[in-house]
């Protein structure tokens, strides 16, 4: 099963995504990965890294995947719950550090989603919506906004559930997806 967990920042979608990692991994048995974007680039990056591992416990093995989606799933045993936390930061990552276009950006995704369904696992992966801020003013932000939507997008038709948390409520969308799926039929 993939799952998609979108929000706005500190709207308490990693939580969210947490709690759903631990359902799958109940459900199907395995282990329990986190495949970490992030890497510490300052103190505050620090202090939120060290944070989330916290409140996250032990029983999580931590993988970090800062670029390398297509092969983050390579050394995870079958069966198990995978946490990607968060594209967000991956994105940023791969278009402006490891210079990826558009194409490249989405074949690392799609190679993901795909490695996903043959193992199989379970895959949540978090983002934020970033979206509905203020519209930039400069290029790049532009391009990098389009960059994400895209491959939101891409994530939200291949995911089999979609959730939105808001101010730490999780909406569920997979059910108004799979209607409007059957409308178009």
């Amino acid at each position: 099963m993939i799952v998609f967990v979108s929000g706005g920042a500190r709207s308490g979608k990693s939580g969210v995504a947490e709690r759903l990692a631990r359902e799958c991994r109940q459900a199907r048995g395995g282990a329990l990965y986190y495949l970490a974007t992030a890497t510490v680039s300052d103190a505050e990056m620090a202090a939120r890294i060290a944070r989330h591992r916290r409140d996250r416990g032990d029983q999580w093995l931590t993988r970090q995947a800062p670029l390398a989606l297509g092969s983050a799933l390579d050394d995870i045993e079958p069966g198990s719950s995978v946490l990607l936390d968060c594209l967000t930061i991956w994105a940023g990552r791969a278009l402006f550090e490891a210079r990826y276009d558009n194409t490249a950006g989405l074949a690392q995704l799609e190679s993901l989603l795909a490695a996903a369904r043959a193992w199989p696992l379970d895959l949540v992966v978090v983002s934020n919506d970033v979206n509905e801020d203020v519209p930039p003013q400069d290029a790049m932000t532009w391009r990098y906004l389009a960059f994400l939507q895209r491959l939101h997008r891409v994530l939200a038709q291949e995911a089999d559930r979609v959730i939105e948390v808001v101010a730490g409520v999780a909406i569920d969308w997979s059910d108004e997806r799979t209607l409007k799926k059957e409308a178009r039929r």
